[in-house]
């Protein structure tokens, strides 16, 4: 089934001549009919202690009336908020620039210098040449640019990697003059926790962010403006082990993690004063050292907290700290100090248990009533020293005990008498006592607590859901509550798994498994806004990546995981989320930068590959009965992958490597169709769902036998009624497959499945995130078999990007009402605005409203091969202003359309 047509996008050079030809001086008047909002550096709102020199500015461009463009903009960048009022761009005057882009502009003004404030505004001018208001003002602030910057030095309690308690640093401090505003720059692995002056900085949790610590290590910014007083102030930090000092013995070897040391830190405290003077503390030898409360942390095995041993007023500048030690000075980690330019992880959600048992006399298990990853904060009041056990798990006994043998026996090793997934607290005796760990996280639906004194009940516990604090951007509902639980519990699993990274479970792993990162990577972009969690780990990747072009199965890595023979079906991941973020955002920064890696990668691949075929590596992993060979999944990834190094290529303008790798990949399409495809019965392969969709998919199988591999597909299906028989791989392959040529149908029925194998079957086993093994067996918070939700957006709703156009400029609208579906409803925060789809059927007919933002356009397909029935309001919608009839094809209406809302109707 050919694609529907679609609207090139003129290039940038081309397109500034279109605009300004003819039209003589832009009118200034602010007058315009575009409005200018949600201004973001580096996908950041107002941003701290940023390291990009030449950082990406983006904004959304608004209007309330149809057919709006933006022909031109200009940014004005200041030092001062004063100067931005007055319309002064001190640091950066962009004039009129005629253009209509609105995302991924790099700041091209003054150099700029370690701690600069930069305040912005935008305003743009409309296709009548009349300029908006400028927008409302926002700000970035430069980080630490050199390493000359940072004074001090890496300070800890010791150099024990076996030492059990957190270590607790403090330094008094005095500020003489009349304070203008303060900053703190902090890197504290594993993790840490700030304070000054007896109050905790921030809401961030688990900072910062996981990397490579001996490739990178990150800092992050604060304003402590309000914090530091004139005067008397102290200055506490409480350090984690995290995943610097992994001391739990598990599979994975991160206890013998290259960069593995004693928790540490590295702290710089700017002051300027109201007269221009500055102050910077650091930490140094003149630091405190001690250990309280926290007398256990570890990523995996949990937390313990002794609250007799608590410490109060510690962080205060009057308490007494004779008895501590000075802080030792330690090695730096050997990494590079980076900013940390990504949402930090948050607390954001409070989860109440549905019950609370007692299976076993003294024994209590609460259920949470949904999966999910955090912690559980803990409410009781007894006797000094008092024990409170809880452990965590996603399963229970059939006798009401809580069953952790699946997750602990992947973990644990040389004996089972480590902690795994238990937080201890142990009570002062002080009234009603709350706790929750600070530097651990679990995956847990039920919670089992042991000690209590005494018969808790729900108010005694509730969950704290934790995830890395991305923006939501789309939501989704129809008319089939199913499919809405399905989209739920693929949310729930997706922010369950961001800490940082992607990872594949929030219990066992915790790891950045690769394979599970990329098919989960468009459900990610269409639900939130993770580009900047994304773009980290990108870094990730591109760290762990070997002179040979090797990637390891997990990212970050202690040294595992390259032996695994993951191969291109998983480390794609380093070439298919850059590309992710070209089609979705607009955003080629990652395949520009990465290039040399990208390129390494697929060299790789050709160093492994014979006759141009591909065979290391994991085949489609978790699969239901049929299993596929990997060599038919590797060599389709093998020439994805260098389909993308040509694109980005493309963009570098380098036509050499474009030409050469455009050869290799014609020559693995060759290779691939001469190997696996049987011209007498159009199968691929062993015939299995994922090698059919895997050639279908991959757009590897020629346009004149696609009608007979989609034949024996739908057969496939049907001869087990309608149901999947893939692993994680075909899974995202299948439905879309299904859906690219013409069958939605058979994709809407495998999708809305009640029994074994499916979603649905496992929503009626009570699950509320998604499971590893279609069997229920493995993990019970998985993200693997998620692209589930970005196809209901895609075919359901019908919101797909258009890759002619990235990042949205142009898109396809294209419903399907398949399934004995009456109205499905998808809306879709893009970076260039507010997209919406929504149908619904009655008996007058087919109901569609669209809303198209300003400054893009789309192809609306409507499923019906009668346009003159369509109408738009009240009118015939080919003849209304903003809408072309481009064409009918195989039972649908392509309609052009620019920006603004409409509402289609036609009889059905």
């Amino acid at each position: 089934m050919k694609s529907a047509p679609r609207r090139e996008r003129a290039p940038t050079l081309l397109l500034a001549l279109i605009l300004t030809a003819g039209m003589g001086p832009v009118a200034q008047a602010s007058s315009g009919a575009l409005a200018v909002s949600q201004l973001r550096c580096e996908y950041l709102e107002n941003p701290l202690g940023i390291d990009a020199v030449q950082p990406r500015l983006s904004w959304i461009v608004e209007s309330k009336q149809r057919s709006q463009r933006q022909i031109a903009y200009q940014i004005l960048v200041s030092s001062t908020e004063a100067k931005l009022k007055a319309n002064t761009g001190d640091l950066w005057d962009t004039g009129q620039v005629p253009s209509d882009e609105t995302i991924q502009i790099s700041y091209a003004g003054k150099p700029l210098t370690s701690h600069e404030r930069c305040f912005w505004k935008v305003r743009v001018w409309d296709a009548a040449r009349q300029a908006s208001e400028f927008s409302e003002p926002a700000s970035w602030e430069m980080g630490l640019l050199s390493p000359q910057d940072w004074a001090g030095r890496w300070i800890g309690l010791n150099t024990d990697t076996n030492s059990a308690p957190a270590p607790m640093l403090r330094r008094a401090f005095t500020l003489g003059k009349h304070i203008k505003q303060a900053r703190v720059y902090v890197c504290g692995l594993g993790y840490y926790e700030l304070h000054i002056n007896g109050k905790k900085i921030g809401d961030h949790c688990l900072d910062p962010g996981y990397t490579r610590y001996d490739k990178r290590a990150l800092y992050v910014t604060y304003d402590v403006t309000g914090a530091v007083q004139q005067g008397e102030n102290a200055i506490g930090v409480i350090l984690g082990n995290g995943w610097y000092n992994v001391q739990t013995r598990a599979v994975w070897n991160f206890h013998k993690a290259p960069w593995r040391a004693a928790p540490s830190l590295y702290l710089q405290l700017r002051v300027e004063y109201a007269d221009g003077y500055t102050d910077t503390l650091v930490t140094d030898k003149q630091w405190k050292a001690s250990t309280g409360p926290i007398v256990f942390n570890s990523i995996y095995g949990g937390e313990t907290y002794d609250a007799r041993l608590e410490k109060p007023g510690w962080d205060t500048p009057d308490f007494k700290d004779s008895g501590w030690a000075s802080a030792q000075e330690v090695a730096a980690p050997q990494g590079r100090l980076a900013a940390q330019m990504m949402p930090p992880i948050k607390a954001d959600t409070v989860i109440k248990p549905i019950w609370v048992n007692e299976p076993k006399p003294g024994v209590f298990v609460f259920d949470m009533g949904q999966n999910f990853a955090g912690y559980a904060e803990l409410n009781v009041r007894g006797p000094a020293g008092t024990k409170v056990v809880m452990r965590y798990g996603e399963r229970i006994h059939t006798n009401g005990t809580i069953d952790r043998a699946e997750i602990e026996q992947h973990v644990l090793r040389d004996g089972s008498n480590q902690l795994f997934q238990t937080d201890t607290y142990i009570l002062k005796g002080a009234g009603q006592e709350a706790w929750h760990s600070r530097f651990v996280y679990h995956g847990f639906q039920y919670v089992e607590v042991t000690g209590f004194p005494g018969r808790p009940t729900l108010d005694n516990l509730r969950g704290v859901f934790l995830h890395s604090a991305v923006p939501a951007a789309g939501e989704f509902e129809c008319s089939d509550p199913l499919l809405n639980r399905i989209w739920s519990a693929a949310r729930w699993s997706y922010l369950s798994n961001l800490q940082g990274i992607p990872t594949d479970c929030p219990h066992r792993e915790k790891n950045g498994w690769t394979g599970d990162a990329h098919l989960a990577a468009e459900q990610g972009l269409l639900n939130f806004a993770p580009a900047a969690v994304y773009e980290k780990w990108i870094n990730d990747l591109a760290d762990e990546q070997r002179p040979s072009g090797e990637l390891p199965g997990i990212v970050p890595t202690s040294g595992w995981g390259y032996e695994w023979g993951n191969g291109p079906a998983w480390d794609s991941a380093l070439l298919l989320i850059p590309f992710y973020l070209y089609e979705y955002c607009g955003d080629a920064q990652a395949l520009r930068s990465h290039y040399a890696s990208l390129k390494r990668y697929v060299d790789y691949l050709t160093s492994k590959a014979r006759d141009g075929i591909v065979d290391i590596g994991l085949n489609d992993w978790a699969p239901f009965k049929t299993t596929t060979p990997a060599d038919i999944t590797s060599t389709a990834y093998y020439y994805r992958d260098a389909r993308i190094v040509v694109t980005a290529a493309g963009l570098l303008n380098n036509e050499p490597d474009a030409l050469q790798y455009a050869e290799l990949a014609a020559g693995i399409k060759q290779a691939f169709n001469l190997k696996f495809y049987h011209p007498d019965n159009g199968l691929y392969g062993n015939g299995s769902q994922t090698s059919l969709s895997c050639a279908l998919y991959q757009g590897l199988a020629d346009p004149d036998v696609r009608p007979l591999v989609m034949s024996n597909l739908v057969a496939n299906i049907e001869q087990r009624r309608g149901h999947i028989d893939t692993g994680i791989l075909g899974a995202k392959y299948l439905l879309n497959a299904l859906t690219d040529n013409g069958r939605a149908d058979v994709a809407c029925r495998i999708a809305t499945q009640r029994d074994l194998p499916s979603w649905g079957w496992w929503l009626e086993q009570g699950a509320s995130t998604l499971w590893e093994q279609w069997d229920g067996g493995g993990s019970r918070n998985h993200i693997m078999f998620g692209d589930i939700s970005a196809w209901l957006y895609k075919a359901l709703a019908g919101i797909n990007p258009d890759p002619a156009a990235p990042g949205f400029k142009h898109f396809i609208v294209r419903p399907n009402v398949v399934g004995g579906l009456t109205s499905a409803r998808a809306s879709y925060n893009s970076v260039r605005g507010l997209i919406v789809s929504e149908w619904h059927t009655d008996k007058d007919g087919f109901h569609l409203a669209v809303t198209i933002p300003a400054n893009t356009s789309a192809t609306v397909s409507l499923p019906t091969s009668a346009p003159a029935k369509v109408k738009e309001g009240k009118w015939a919608a080919a003849s209304e202003d903003g809408i072309k009839l481009v064409g009918v094809e195989e039972g649908r209406t392509h309609l052009e359309v620019v920006s603004g809302t409409y509402e289609f109707d036609w009889p059905l």
